[in-house]
């Protein structure tokens, strides 16, 4: 099973977040530069993570982004479920498949897509961020990286 860049980034962009005061703001750009990606990607993630109501974004001249919830209630296998566009591992339909009437292997993987979701379920942000001191000045070296 392989998530989607769109999911990586956004997985990604709530991580980076946990690791500003609440109370400060990141931009797109900032999101963007840390991880050495599109700055357009993240505007359609981080788009999508604000509609969900997992990031809050600030309009005006001191806006920005910021989480809009504590790391402790933001679900990981929550946010994989909503940020997927499919979840189906294969595709029977395209190119049509032939023996897909009595195929088991759609039915296995449909199993184990939703035993690794339920696992992920058992994470919250902050379990998965609980190493800050180590992940914090790795993205202050992409960022300081970039000012050079």
């Amino acid at each position: 099973m392989r998530l989607t860049a769109f999911t990586d980034f956004g997985l990604r962009t709530l991580m980076y977040l946990t690791s500003i005061p609440a109370e400060q703001l990141s931009s797109v750009p900032e999101v963007a530069k840390v991880y050495d990606a599109s700055q357009n990607h993240f505007v359609k993630v981080i788009g999508q993570l604000t509609k969900l109501g997992y990031v809050q974004s600030i309009r005006g001249k001191n806006g920005g982004i910021r989480l809009a919830k504590k790391a402790e209630d933001i679900n990981i296998g929550k946010v994989i479920r909503e940020l997927e566009n499919h979840l189906d591992a294969v595709n029977c339909s395209k190119p049509a498949c032939q023996i897909a009437s009595c195929c088991e292997l759609k039915q296995a993987l449909a199993l184990a897509m939703e035993a690794f979701l339920t696992k992920m379920e058992e994470y919250s942000l902050a379990d998965i961020v609980q190493n800050k001191p180590e992940l914090i000045p790795l993205w202050q070296a992409e960022q300081d990286e970039g000012l050079n």
